[in-house]
Formats: structure tokens, C-alpha cells, sequence
């Protein structure tokens, strides 16, 4: 059993030529591509470095670029060059020049012994492969490519688009089914000689030479025609991420490495200098027969993948932040928005904060600034009160707060004087709790001492502004916990309301109210709104009030139930 290695080198040829080594001390053949474009003079020190080793030898050079056939090209010279070469050679096993062993040669020779006569190539059907990303599976084989992904990426759109347009198809070579797989591979002398020296093999590679990315399709799909048995899996441990670009391997990454029990890793960082030494270092050459079981971290990847894509709830980051749409949720807690409380209750904000435990704030989107609990002009996180900051990116200030204090429940104040940006955000987000007592925004300016005009002018501006917020929150497209009330309504039933927001945010298992909010004084308001209708305007959004100071018109504290022990 004697397995030669074929490697395809762009980059990093000092990393290269340790791997050669390597391999060639144990007693490996090694054929060596490197790719025309790098410079004659690296390529020579190259060869020199490696020239007093016997079992090395250099491929004819092709300029390599990815997704083109040029990779196969260099492949099928090496290969060449290496059953020419070393005719004691049973199996090659394709590399690339990032690639590191894990595990001895003697190892793998042990393993390809134990299952003679199989190759192993992952090789799967256009319409089983789930990991192509790009949508070009069973295309890739039926149009043509004649322009560079990387180089001529408009030109080769343009050119898709042109042929699907025209349904313009390329016949696949009678006898051929288009498999896919990893472009790393170990075939046995046989299937390799076979697929070299196919009699067919000028017509197989004019079709393939106008595939996309033919490296993952050639020895794929021709291995199914010469194999005596196929392993559809590689023996070299290689992940992707979600975009299809392999995952690079670090110094940290050393014992996820031995985890997985894999003969080559690729694609390993060119100063990762704790990984080749380790893993080039014979003396810790460690034989273990154990069967190569990438899935063993399978599970990390995921994880990784998971967190690249999804992120954590709530925290934007930087390699995320500009795609509206991937954050793992808007924000990451719960967090409760009241609208027109503040405004009907004189203490409504202390109250609140005594009951439940929660951070309450004022109106943290009011015009003049944000009105952190306590007012201060620093919050948690170093968020300030300057409401030009605030309005820069008003999503922002909120997901911050919400991220900044974890742990804790925030609530704030919101109505039609706060900016309204915020509105659709937060009617968005499955984390909000929003309960609105609508028109009662109208209680200041019934307060206020302002000129009846003016008052008149500012209640239509909020009526339309909080008319326009209202039917968000009634949106289809809302996700946030809504309730709603009229101001008459719950002027006229408060206990229910508040009970229920205390239920909702305070600890679970909370007792019936004991105390209550203190209302403000709503006497004469009913004729307030009177005045309004009577000024040409119509104040819908409080429901419906009597003109006379009646019930629910005066000043009053609402009165709690009695519970159990009949405690009021």
C-alpha cells in the first residue's frame, strides 16, 4: 500500500514545502502544481528547498484561476506525473497547498488497506446537494461559462441571464450523470488511470472545460463511470461557511482539529505556527486507527454558522449591521411602552417602578431630550439625554438600552409629541409590550393655561399624529403585544388595566392591588372636549365623555378590589 500526493499550491509556498517535506520523509511521493502566476523566482527557491528530497517532482505549471478548468488541468498533470513517476503508487490523494496532515502516514495507509479496492470522493447527484450556494447545481452543467466569475462577474451574470432567457441547454455527454462533490479526493491507481486515459476523454474534457467550477464535478461524475466502489466522502476535513468560502483554521482551533480524527484539514491559516508545529512534529505522531469523523464538530460549525448568520438577539454587529432584516430578533428582552399613563396619572412612573421592580423612564423620545429614570443625563452603557444623539439612529438607542441592562426590565413613556420613528420599530418587535390610553395626550393641554386657539391647533396635530401610530400597532404586520383603551373607557374601569400590567411585569404570583396611581383631575374635561367640537375640531380618540363634570370626571384615586382578606 503506498499513497502519493498530488498538491495544487497558489500561496504560502514556505507552508507548502513543509507538507511536502513531511509527507516525502515518511516515505510519500509527492507531485507538486504550482500555479503559473506566481513569480519564477519564488518557484525556483521553491524547488531548490525541496530539491534533495527523491520523491518530489514539480507538474507542468497552469495559470489557475477558481471556478475554471484550469484547476483541473492542474490536477490531471500532477496526476499524470505521479502514475508516470511512481509506478509502486496505489492511491493519490489530491491536496492543496494549505492543507495540513493530522495524522501519520502510516495511518492513512493503515485505513486505506483495511477498505482496498474503494475510492473516496464525495460524489452526490445535482439534486441531492443541499450546500451549493449561488443557485447554479444542475446548471452549472447544462449552460455554458465561458467569462470569469471572479474577473468578469457582470459578464458572466449577464451571460446566465442571456441563455436562460433564449433556453439555450448543453447537452451532457451520452452516458454521463452530473455528480457533485469535494474537490479533494483519494482515488485508487485504477480509477484514476481509468479516468486519464478514457477513450472518451477529449470529449469529456471540451464539455467539462465550459462548466462552472468543473473541479467539483469531473472526478465526480467520471468516477462513477470506473469505480469498483465509491466512498462518497473525503478523507480531508474541509467546512464552509454560509456564503460557500472555506473555513480558515487558526492556532485555537487545535484541539477541534484532533477532534475530528480526519488524515488532512484544509484550509489552514499560513501563520497558524502552533498547528504545523504540532501536527508536523513526528514525535507527536500518534497513531490512533480510528475512523475520520468530521462530524465530531460538526455541531461547532453550526453553532458558528448559526452565529454568523443569526447573530445574538438584539446585538447588531458590525459584519451584520448594514443588512436590515438579519438581525436574530430586534431587540433582546422583553420591554414595556405605555402611551397616555404618564398623562392620566400623576405618580404613574414612581408607582410602577415600586410595584414591579422595573426600570421605568419618562418619555425617552420627548423633543427636548430622553428622560431616563431618575432624569439622568447619563444612563447605563454611556447612552445620553441629547436628544440629537438619541435622533441619529433612533432604533439604535433603543436596541442599546435594551441590550445595556439585561437583566432588567425597562419600560418607558411614548405619545404623539416623542419622535415617531420609534413607533413602527417597536410595533415590530415580538419583545414589546405596548398599552395605549388613546386621547390622552389631550389631559396637559386641558391643563394648560395656553391660548384656546393655540390649544385647538396642537390638539389636531396630536389627534393626527397618534390616528397615524394607531394604525400601526393595528398593522397585520404588527409582532409587538398591543392593548388599547379609550380614554372614557378607562377612566371608567381602571383597575382591570392595572392590574393587568402589573400581572404582565412585576413577579409571577403577584397579589391583588393594594396601591394604586393617583388620577389627575379630570373635572371639567368633558367640557373641554366640548369646546373642541364647538372650534370645528373632533376629538374621536378619548371615546365618549359627557359634557358634565359626571362620573370618572373628578379627581380621584381608582379603588382596588378587596382580595381575599377583604383589604382594600
Amino acid at each position: 500500500m503506498k499513497v502519493g500526493f498530488v498538491m495544487l499550491v497558489h500561496e504560502a509556498l514556505d507552508r507548502a514545502q513543509q507538507v511536502a517535506r513531511h509527507w516525502a520523509r515518511q516515505g510519500a511521493p509527492v507531485v507538486i502544481h504550482v500555479d503559473r502566476r506566481v513569480a519564477a523566482a519564488d518557484f525556483q527557491r521553491l524547488k531548490d528547498a525541496l530539491s534533495d528530497l527523491e520523491q518530489v517532482r514539480f507538474a507542468r505549471r497552469f495559470r489557475c484561476e477558481w471556478g475554471t478548468w484550469s484547476l483541473v488541468q492542474a490536477s490531471q498533470a500532477g496526476s499524470e506525473l505521479m502514475l508516470e513517476t511512481f509506478p509502486e503508487v496505489t492511491h493519490v490523494y489530491l491536496a492543496s497547498g494549505s492543507c495540513l496532515p493530522l495524522r501519520p502516514l502510516s495511518d492513512l495507509e493503515a485505513y486505506l488497506a483495511a477498505h482496498p479496492g474503494i475510492d473516496f470522493i464525495e460524489s452526490v447527484t445535482t439534486e441531492d446537494v443541499p450546500w451549493t450556494v449561488g443557485g447554479l447545481d444542475q446548471e452549472r452543467f447544462t449552460l455554458r461559462f465561458p467569462f470569469s466569475w471572479k474577473r468578469h462577474r457582470r459578464l458572466f451574470d449577464g451571460y446566465v441571464r442571456l441563455q436562460r432567457r433564449l433556453g439555450l441547454r448543453r447537452r451532457i455527454p451520452e452516458g454521463l450523470t452530473p455528480h457533485l462533490g469535494s474537490q479533494w479526493w483519494c482515488l485508487t491507481r485504477e480509477t484514476l488511470t481509468a479516468i486519464l486515459t478514457d477513450p472518451r476523454r477529449s470529449e469529456f474534457d471540451r464539455y467539462f472545460a465550459k462548466v462552472w467550477i468543473p473541479d467539483e464535478g469531473y472526478y465526480q461524475t467520471l468516477a462513477r463511470l470506473h469505480s469498483r466502489q465509491i466512498e462518497s466522502r473525503s478523507l480531508t476535513l474541509s467546512k464552509f461557511d454560509f456564503q460557500g468560502k472555506p473555513h480558515i483554521f487558526y492556532d485555537d482551533h487545535l484541539q477541534l482539529l484532533r477532534r475530528s480524527d480526519c488524515f488532512v484539514a484544509r484550509k489552514i491559516w499560513p501563520h497558524a505556527h502552533r498547528l504545523y508545529d504540532a501536527f508536523l512534529d513526528p514525535s507527536n505522531a500518534i497513531m490512533t486507527g480510528a475512523e475520520p469523523n468530521p462530524g465530531k464538530i460538526d455541531r461547532v460549525f453550526a453553532k458558528a454558522v448559526e452565529r454568523r448568520t443569526r447573530g445574538r438577539p438584539g446585538l447588531y454587529m458590525q459584519s451584520r449591521f448594514p443588512n436590515p432584516g438579519w438581525e436574530n430578533g430586534k431587540t433582546c428582552a422583553p420591554y414595556s411602552v405605555f402611551e397616555g399613563f404618564a398623562e392620566l396619572f400623576e405618580d404613574f412612573e414612581e408607582w410602577l417602578a415600586r410595584l414591579t421592580g422595573a426600570r421605568v423612564h419618562g418619555h425617552l423620545y420627548a423633543p427636548e431630550r430622553a428622560e431616563f429614570t431618575g432624569r439622568q443625563p447619563i444612563y447605563t452603557g454611556g447612552l445620553s439625554d441629547n436628544a440629537k444623539l438619541r435622533d441619529y439612529n433612533p432604533q439604535a438607542f433603543l436596541t442599546s438600552l435594551i441590550w445595556n441592562t439585561r437583566g432588567e426590565h425597562q419600560a418607558f413613556q411614548f405619545g404623539p409629541r416623542d419622535n415617531q420613528t420609534i413607533g413602527e420599530f417597536f410595533a415590530t418587535d415580538s419583545n414589546a409590550q405596548v398599552w395605549v390610553i388613546t386621547g390622552a395626550w389631550a389631559v396637559p393641554l386641558f391643563r394648560s393655561r395656553r391660548d384656546f386657539a393655540e390649544l385647538r391647533k396642537e390638539a389636531a396635530r396630536l389627534q393626527k399624529i397618534e390616528a397615524a401610530h394607531l394604525d400601526v400597532l393595528r398593522s397585520p404586520h404588527r409582532k409587538a403585544r398591543v392593548r388599547i383603551w379609550t380614554m372614557a373607557d378607562f377612566v371608567e374601569a381602571p383597575m382591570e388595566p392595572l392590574q393587568a400590567i402589573v400581572d404582565e411585569i412585576g413577579a409571577r404570583g403577584a397579589k391583588r392591588l393594594t396601591e394604586v396611581p393617583r388620577m389627575v383631575d379630570l373635572t371639567g374635561f368633558g367640557s373641554f372636549l366640548q369646546r373642541l367640537k364647538n372650534a370645528g375640531m373632533k376629538p374621536h380618540l378619548m371615546g365618549d365623555f359627557p359634557v358634565g363634570d359626571g362620573a370618572g370626571a373628578g379627581s380621584r384615586t381608582p379603588s382596588p378590589r378587596p382580595n381575599a382578606a377583604g383589604m382594600r
